[in-house]
């Protein structure tokens, strides 16, 4: 199961980067979103995935670590999720507006000569 959470990470982190290094804004969005994926999905592994284990909930006496979840990469993941939606807003809005004063998607602001 690790091998295939790896390789997922890989691709999902590699196509990322490709896509980063494309000529047009909206792809180097989509390899941002793609990379902070990856990221998440690192931080969700990092804290073991665990079957039929409650999340830490307070009760009576001292609670037994071994049979709670981590709840430290969940809450992580969560608070990188909410600031990715908010930066990807931001990129949106900083893309239209750069489409609306030079025309063009292209990172450089003018189409290549052909």
């Amino acid at each position: 199961m690790e091998a295939v959470i790896s390789i997922a990470i890989g691709v999902l982190f590699g196509s990322g980067i490709w896509l980063i290094l494309r000529p047009r804004s909206f792809q180097v969005l989509t390899g941002l979103l793609l990379m902070s994926y990856a990221v998440n999905l690192f931080i969700f592994i990092i804290g073991r995935l665990w079957l039929d284990r409650p999340p830490l909930t307070l009760g009576d006496g001292a609670p037994d670590p071994a049979a709670l979840a981590d709840p430290l990469p969940q809450a992580l993941v969560l608070t990188a999720i909410v600031i990715g939606f908010a930066t990807t807003a931001l990129y949106l809005v900083v893309m239209i507006g750069s489409r609306g004063l030079t025309g063009t998607d292209h990172v450089d602001g003018k189409e290549p000569d052909q």
